[in-house]
């Protein structure tokens, strides 16, 4: 008797509106906090078998981290000049490549007292994440068929998604995804002024823009044939383009090409849109003769991708939320360049993830618990290898 009343005390605690919104935000913390905990074991032990003296911060800020370090620091025209691109090679357009959003937040944090540069980053890093979880939580409850379970497990699947790695890095994962993430409430809520401001802002952090462009800017115009009156869908469909179009202007300006930003790219990074031809190469040569774990496991963490993308077909899931992911998807599998980065790129595909939560909400809890836990290990064991033992950039 007396613990039943003391379950029902706790359940009904945990139901007041102050405990209920702290839970998504500690959900995030607590899994990321395990990735880097993991992170911090395997450094110790590769610097104890290679006789090296790396830290776990200083592989957070790693690779692309710090070109955006650099360019918070100096701008585009001051970037430190021991950076290069993929072949090594640097001229004045190369960290055009990186778009302003995430390095312009990071200068705005640092102007703080008493911030560094980089406690500024992983400050930005931090608390987009925790925007993110929030956007998540919210999604997860608005879905058709949804509930706070859903929303509650979404997180936590997204916070152990297997590159998580990057939320808690110098990156603009954590940036963009927030963005993204309360752009797409707005779409199922049909709040399109908050779709379309979220939208274009991510439009400044990164590239993968152009899938959530598609999703809100279809959600809208659906929206503007139904009711040629209402003037948010208007104002949100129109705006949600201009961060990204702006940035690629303005780089096509500076650099007098139109397809500038693209011409950066494949010239550094060899990365354009090939269809998808190089991804299938790569994933036939690496499951017919697997070289690494990070890249045997980019190959099936694709496969798996696609299989999502069904999945949310037969569950239903909100059409512009297929969009949104089939579009990352598209501009993952679809482009060249390097491979060792699909993993990551394959983050922002988050709403994918919404069919899987949607089932794990009506398990029993120690399924819900047993699934999540393993997804929490094997995210903080993937990330800490990709970061401490494979020796290229992801």
């Amino acid at each position: 008797m007396h613990q039943s009343s003391a379950r029902s005390r706790l359940a009904e605690a945990l139901r007041h509106p102050a405990a209920l919104w702290s839970i998504p935000a500690l959900i995030y913390l607590f899994v990321r906090q395990v990735g880097l905990y993991v992170l911090q074991l395997v450094v110790e032990y590769q610097n104890k078998i290679h006789g090296s003296a790396n830290t776990a911060v200083g592989e957070l800020k790693s690779w692309d981290g710090e070109w955006f370090l650099g360019i918070a620091a100096g701008g585009y025209n001051d970037v430190p000049a021991r950076l290069a691109d993929a072949a090594g090679r640097r001229t004045a357009e190369t960290p055009l490549a990186f778009f302003p959003g995430y390095p312009a937040l990071i200068r705005w944090v640092d102007g703080l007292p008493g911030v560094s540069l980089e406690g500024a980053a992983f400050a930005v890093s931090l608390i987009s994440g925790l925007f993110c979880a929030y956007g998540l939580f919210v999604l997860g409850r608005s879905v058709r068929g949804g509930s706070t379970r859903t929303g509650l497990i979404l997180v936590t699947l997204f916070s152990a998604s297997p590159m998580a790695v990057v939320l808690s890095m110098t990156y603009s994962e954590a940036t963009f995804c927030a963005f993204a993430s309360w752009a797409l409430v707005g779409v199922v809520k049909k709040r399109w002024i908050l779709a379309g401001v979220c939208c274009s802002a991510a439009g400044l952090v990164r590239p993968t823009a152009g899938a959530l462009i598609a999703a809100v800017g279809l959600a809208a115009l659906v929206a503007v044939i139904a009711d040629r009156r209402d003037w948010r869908a208007w104002v949100g469909g129109l705006v949600a383009p201009l961060g990204l179009v702006g940035y690629l202007g303005w780089v096509a300006v500076r650099t007098g090409d139109l397809d500038g930003w693209f011409g950066v790219q494949q010239r550094g990074w060899g990365s354009k849109f090939d269809g998808g031809a190089a991804t299938l190469k790569f994933a036939f040569e690496h499951l017919g003769n697997p070289r690494s774990e990070l890249e045997t496991g980019t190959v099936w963490l694709l496969i798996l991708a696609v299989v999502l993308v069904f999945y949310a077909f037969q569950r239903r899931l909100e059409w512009p939320l297929i969009v949104y992911g089939i579009g990352v998807l598209i501009m993952d599998i679809g482009s060249n360049g390097l491979m060792n980065s699909k993993a990551r790129l394959l983050l922002p595909a988050f709403t994918l993830l919404i069919p899987l939560a949607l089932v794990l909400a009506r398990r029993r809890m120690s399924t819900v618990l047993t699934v999540l836990a393993g997804a929490t290990l094997f995210s903080a064991w993937f990330g800490a290898y990709s970061l401490a033992v494979w020796q290229y950039a992801i």
